[in-house]
């Protein structure tokens, strides 16, 4: 039990909110690892990506069958239901969005002082996603994940905790565009895109558009959330 009161109370507590010149630096080490570490970030991105897809697959009423991570990076979320309909548009394309979704989400929380906490929630959402996976190597990459993300906010210092929170808000926000550009530029299919375009008869290229827009847009408004309490944050590193 006073383990359990330990962590209830370290994850409602707030953290120093990262100086400017802190935010920067994280960002600046957001960028090198979406371009150096491409495939390893990609695979984060995916597991946002399909954890999107499950969540308005829930929401919209739909059964959840499970989810699917491939060591490509590519994954696949199975939900039943209607084939066609408001429902299944909103499941299709909730993936490209959700990492910026969540990324967002980050961003709030560090700036307004919560680092740990949102760490904590990381872990708590990645055991609910544990529950649906339905292949060995992806419930390797979840379980993977929410130990290191648990394991950093259970020993990381105040400060060092919002380092942590500031750059994986960074990192999915710098990420999720990427993917889309990647869909733009290349001719899928069975891509989200392409089975919207066949669901609602409008352009894939429009959806990928679309996509583009919010991410990119995401990336701005996190951004001015990320820098603006950072420069105002007094004496911290």
């Amino acid at each position: 039990m006073d383990e359990i009161a330990e962590l209830w109370r370290r994850a409602v507590a707030t953290q120093p909110v990262p100086s400017l010149t802190a935010v920067a630096v994280a960002g600046a080490i957001a960028v090198v690892a979406v371009l150096a570490t491409w495939p390893l970030v990609r695979l984060l991105v995916t597991v946002c990506h399909e954890a999107g897809h499950a969540v308005v697959a829930l929401l919209v009423g739909r059964r959840l069958s499970g989810i699917r991570l491939h060591s490509d990076t590519s994954g696949l979320t199975v939900s039943r239901g209607r084939p066609t309909g408001p429902g299944m548009a909103a499941t299709l394309f909730a993936g490209y969005p959700a990492a910026s979704v969540v990324g967002l989400g980050a961003a709030w929380m560090a700036g307004a002082g919560h680092a740990i906490g949102m760490l904590w929630l990381l872990v708590v959402l990645l055991a609910l996603m544990l529950l649906t996976l339905r292949n060995i190597y992806g419930v390797l990459v979840v379980l993977g994940l929410g130990a290191v993300v648990g394991l950093l906010s259970w020993f990381a210092t105040p400060v060092v905790a919002g380092w942590l929170a500031t750059g994986l808000a960074w990192l999915l926000l710098f990420a999720a565009p990427r993917p889309v550009v990647e869909l733009l530029a290349r001719h899928r299919p069975g891509s989200d895109a392409a089975q919207l375009a066949g669901l609602t008869g409008v352009p894939k290229v429009v959806w990928g558009l679309v996509w583009l827009a919010l991410t990119v847009g995401a990336l701005l408004l996190g951004a001015s959330w990320l820098v603006s309490p950072g420069s105002g944050s007094p004496g911290t590193p």
